[in-house]
């Protein structure tokens, strides 16, 4: 399946915030957004940013974001981002390895890399703060893997796994869904899902999330995301839902340089 820019992130797991949020190495400027006591830092990049106007480019996709409150109490958890990326992206996993979310269930980080290397095609790193009933909130920190789930129905499947050992060790596993859609500058939709962090007393705090730009498998050579610039601007929006139904939106413009 052909037509998607990013991963919304992203936010996986973080993603969640952009979770995504997509931006260009190097000149990208993060974009915060407050939502009553809620603060969203969301930012990232691509390289190159020079890019064909007419032809796909293979680029390598960096994301970051961050979620506090202003008051600097226990921010609520995330549990679904939405990122609409521009038309002239794309995502093509056909012929790489996959992986399903029952290899990645209950297993730490050097297991899943084990399980599922093959079908790596990004790494990153998680915050996480729990905060249990008359207790102190406690940081705990992941590493995150991002796998090719595969395509199915004109549906690309991310996987992004995280593993925590507060309060007990448990693997954390977002899914991120990516369909094409028609919406004016939009042409794909991502659709993270974040599952309950320690029983929902775990709420994502920071992430980074890089997609590697290229990709080898059995002698092949995969670009995964690529990107044309007929414009000169790649427009993203992103909406961060979380457990407190608190809904939290913003509109990135970004810039490349069109060649031809």
């Amino acid at each position: 399946m052909r037509r998607a820019l990013l991963l919304s992130l992203a936010l996986g797991a973080l993603i969640a915030v952009t979770v995504a949020g997509i931006a260009m190495a190097g000149s990208g400027k993060p974009t915060k957004v407050i939502v009553g006591n809620l603060e969203v830092i969301a930012n990232g990049g691509f390289t190159p940013t020079t890019l064909s106007k007419t032809k796909p480019t293979p680029i390598e996709l960096n994301a970051s974001g961050e979620i506090k409150t202003l008051d600097g109490t226990h921010p609520p958890a995330v549990k679904e981002v939405l990122v609409e990326t521009d038309k002239n992206g794309a995502i093509n996993t056909k012929g790489y390895p996959t992986c399903k979310a029952s290899q990645l269930q209950a297993q730490d980080t050097a297991h899943a890399e084990q399980i599922c290397g093959s079908a790596l095609i990004g790494t990153g790193k998680t915050g996480i703060e729990i905060l249990f009933e008359e207790s102190k909130p406690v940081p705990v920190h992941s590493k995150l893997l991002v796998f090719n789930g595969g395509t199915s129905g004109g549906v690309t499947t991310l996987l992004i796994h995280a593993y925590i050992t507060f309060p007990v060790p448990a693997a954390v596993v977002t899914t991120v869904k990516i369909k094409k859609v028609h919406n004016g500058p939009y042409g794909m939709l991502s659709t993270a899902t974040i599952p309950k962090i320690a029983g929902g007393s775990g709420s994502v705090t920071s992430f980074s999330l890089k997609i590697k730009k290229t990709l080898k498998s059995k002698g092949k050579t995969f670009h995964i995301l690529t990107l044309k610039c007929p414009t000169g601007k790649v427009p993203i929006h992103i909406t961060a839902v979380f457990a407190d139904k608190t809904r939290a939106s913003a509109n990135l413009v970004r810039t490349c340089t069109g060649k031809r």
